[in-house]
C-alpha cells in the first residue's frame, strides 16, 4: 500500500461517515440545533465540505468544486462565494440550510476531486511546502492530514447530532 493509498481511504472514511450522518433526514432534521449555540448537520457537513473542497483545491492547483461545477449558485445560500465556515457565529450556522440530497451531492463530487489529487501523489510530493504562513512551514501531508482530521470531528459531530436526533423525536 501507498501513501497516495493510505490518504484515500482515510477521505473514504470520510465519505462514509458523512453518508450515514446525513442519510434519510429531513431537512427539520439537518438544521436541529441541541441548543441556540450548536452547530447543525447541515451546517457541519456544508463546512467540513467546504474546507476540503477549499484545502484541497489550493493545494491540487485546480479551481474548487463549489464555484467551478456551480455549487455555490445550487445551494443559493446567503453567503460570500469563498465563506467556509471558520469563525461563524450562531447567527451564521443558523443559514445554512439545505436538503440532505444537495450536501450529499456536493461533498461526493469535493470527494472526486480529492481522490482524483491524491491518487497520483508519491511520497516526494508529500513533502512539498504548501504554506509558508506557519512556523515550520506547511508541508503538503500535513496539510491533507489537517483537512482529514478536521473533517472526521465535524463529521463525527453530526453523527452524534443524528442520535440525538433519533432517540428524541
Amino acid at each position: 500500500m501507498t501513501s497516495a493509498d493510505v490518504l484515500a481511504d482515510a477521505y473514504g472514511r470520510i465519505q462514509e461517515v458523512v453518508h450515514e450522518a446525513v442519510d434519510g433526514l429531513t431537512e427539520d432534521h439537518l438544521v436541529y440545533r441541541i441548543d441556540p449555540g450548536a452547530n447543525s448537520i447541515a451546517w457541519l457537513i456544508w463546512h467540513l465540505t467546504r474546507v476540503q473542497d477549499d484545502h484541497v483545491a489550493d493545494v491540487a492547483g485546480v479551481e474548487q468544486v463549489w464555484t467551478a461545477q456551480g455549487w455555490y449558485e445550487r445551494f443559493g445560500l446567503p453567503i460570500d462565494r469563498r465563506a467556509i465556515g471558520y469563525g461563524d457565529r450562531p447567527e451564521n450556522v443558523g443559514v445554512i440550510q439545505a436538503p440532505a440530497d444537495l450536501l450529499l451531492d456536493y461533498y461526493d463530487a469535493v470527494h472526486e476531486q480529492t481522490l482524483r489529487f491524491v491518487r497520483d501523489l508519491t511520497d516526494e510530493d508529500l513533502g512539498r511546502i504548501v504554506d509558508t504562513r506557519w512556523d515550520p512551514p506547511v508541508t503538503l501531508s500535513v496539510r491533507l492530514i489537517s483537512v482529514i482530521s478536521d473533517d472526521l470531528q465535524h463529521a463525527g459531530q453530526a453523527a452524534y447530532v443524528r442520535g440525538v436526533i433519533e432517540r428524541t423525536k
